[in-house]
């Protein structure tokens, strides 16, 4: 149950697991719920009791702890709670339960739906525990961020291209910012490199943060459809 760094913990309703991808004190301005901490493996047991109304999955541990299981997250589907997930653990797992019920949302969740990104390291990322603040990059963001400055004329879509083919090839830990624009000034030179890490530090999309936006976006309009349903069925 909701611990000492849950935020509103006093609202059972519905609770969402979240960290590096969205802050949770970001979080609980767009939608009141109960705020936890990346999930893993155990954590979604003693919801098959309190059987929440709704469990969003957006971040979860998977290197530093044993992950949540696509089982666990099927007991709690059959116990009739509304699970949703995004952008990172929570994508991975609705990839896998999609056809059970569980809810999908964003662009990483079709990424990985379609095939197009396959790998669970795409959503990897080193991160503090106490403030949630990232030490590297997910690869999945710097994909987004690339083919966005091809777009804006920065970098050829070759040269992004292998620009990505060589930051995967590094542990997730050790893919950084830095490491992104000392792989630029080899690929594309010194010039445009310099230009990428004008627009990476301005412009540069953030997927994830976006789909976990999403998610609790559909979330509050989930709730608020059912809501006007109830009373048109109570009003009838």
């Amino acid at each position: 149950m909701p611990g000492e760094n849950a935020i509103g913990a006093d609202r059972p309703g519905i609770v969402i697991f979240t960290g590096p991808s969205l802050h949770p004190s970001k979080a609980a301005t767009l939608l009141d719920a109960t705020y936890l901490p990346p999930i893993k493996r155990g954590d979604l047991t003693p919801y098959f009791a309190s059987k929440p109304r709704i469990v969003g999955i957006i971040d979860g541990e998977f290197y530093q702890s044993l992950a949540v299981t696509p089982k666990e997250v099927l007991a709690l589907l059959e116990a009739g709670v509304a699970v949703y997930g995004a952008a990172s653990t929570g994508a991975l797992r609705a990839v896998e339960l999609h056809r059970y019920g569980m809810i999908g949302v964003g662009s990483v969740f079709r990424l990985f739906r379609r095939g197009v990104l396959d790998a669970d390291d795409e959503v990897a990322l080193a991160y503090s525990n106490e403030t949630y603040r990232a030490a590297s990059d997910p690869l999945v963001n710097t994909r987004y961020a690339l083919r966005a400055a091809v777009r804006r004329g920065i970098l050829m879509r070759a040269e992004a291209a292998e620009i990505v083919s060589m930051v995967k090839g590094f542990y997730f830990p050790e893919r950084t910012r830095q490491l992104v624009l000392s792989i630029a000034r080899k690929v594309a030179g010194s010039e445009r490199a310099h230009k990428l890490h004008e627009f990476l530090a301005t412009e540069a999309p953030n997927v994830k943060d976006r789909d976990a936006r999403l998610l609790l976006e559909r979330i509050r309009g989930d709730i608020g459809r059912h809501r006007l349903l109830v009373t048109e069925t109570d009003s009838s």
